[in-house]
């Protein structure tokens, strides 16, 4: 017999491009932190972004967003685009890129909780009880140290801001691929993100003036590959996914990039930061768990 699956194939794979590419990305971002401030790099990603989303809707036609849009995409674009990435870029020049993606995955549990107010997604019992375990581990997070027995909260408050920035985008941004594709609301975000982090225009040409060739080839994949592609793979996956469900996928990002980070950075989080990445990864869980549903036994006249 046939079986129909529960998910589409597209949105699925859209998922794991995004999860591959996002984990580079922290591994990329902590490389870069030598040679290009925070602000300067999140410009830089950014324009390059634009230029190849727009290089995409150029042939594949555009079409306005509403005026009801544009206080979401405009939302999007200064904390997902803008605030996000300098707050993230700034926090992994304090911390490894492992330890920040492990304290980005606070954001499903943030998203768990918008989501049940504000796009009426089921909420449970068990979501408070994942936030204490969740906040647990990011508690242990911040308070572990590095070999060198230096502890950076700076840095792991910056990454806490990124999550927060990224869990109420998700949240804005659920309705509008509803109605948006995916590269549209896509540019239109990151257009408005370049546009907020213009102030950064000055260090971005004087970075890469001193910057070598390969360090500005790696702006330029940031820009093309984690930005332009995996955030519009990520917004078509979530026009077929709940917002909740969708944010719980990026369970896999910590692993991935603690192992990229080993490889090409020799560099790995402190030893109880992968306890409090675990925390954050079971709060997470919990918080997500939904309850078994009750079957009863009815009786017909």
């Amino acid at each position: 017999m046939i079986t129909t699956p529960r998910a589409p194939a597209l949105p699925l794979v859209a998922v794991a491009v995004t999860l591959v590419l996002w984990s580079s990305a922290f591994v990329a971002i902590r490389h870069l932190g030598h040679s290009f401030s925070p602000g300067a790099l999140s410009l830089g990603r950014l324009l390059v972004g634009c230029l190849a989303l727009g290089v995409v809707l150029l042939t594949r036609g555009w079409r306005t967003p509403a005026p009801r849009d544009w206080l979401g995409l405009v939302v999007i674009g200064v904390l997902w685009f803008g605030v996000y990435n300098v707050a993230l870029n700034a926090g992994e020049h304090r911390v490894d890129a492992g330890t920040a993606a492990m304290l980005i995955q606070l954001s499903p549990v943030l998203v768990a909780v918008l989501a049940a107010v504000f796009l009426k997604e089921k909420a449970t019992p068990m979501l408070g009880v994942g936030l204490l375990v969740a906040f647990a581990g990011v508690v242990l997070i911040a308070t572990s140290t590095s070999d060198g027995g230096r502890r950076d909260p700076v840095g792991v408050l910056l990454c806490l801001v990124s999550a927060a920035a990224y869990a109420v985008s998700l949240i804005f941004q659920k309705p509008l691929v509803s109605r948006l594709s995916a590269i549209e609301v896509t540019w239109v975000a990151c257009t408005i993100g370049a546009l907020a982090c213009l102030p950064f225009a000055g260090s971005l040409l004087r970075d890469t003036a001193a910057a070598s060739t390969s360090d500005i080839a790696w702006v330029v994949y940031l820009g093309v590959f984690p930005t332009a592609i995996a955030f519009s793979t990520y917004a078509f996956a979530l026009s077929s996914m709940t917002a909740g469900n969708l944010s719980v996928t990026t369970y896999l990002v910590p692993p991935i990039t603690v192992l990229l980070s080993w490889v090409f950075l020799s560099e790995a989080p402190p030893t109880m930061a992968y306890v409090g990445g675990v925390l954050c990864l079971l709060g997470v869980g919990l918080a997500r768990r939904r309850p078994r549903a009750r079957v009863t036994a009815s009786t017909s006249a």
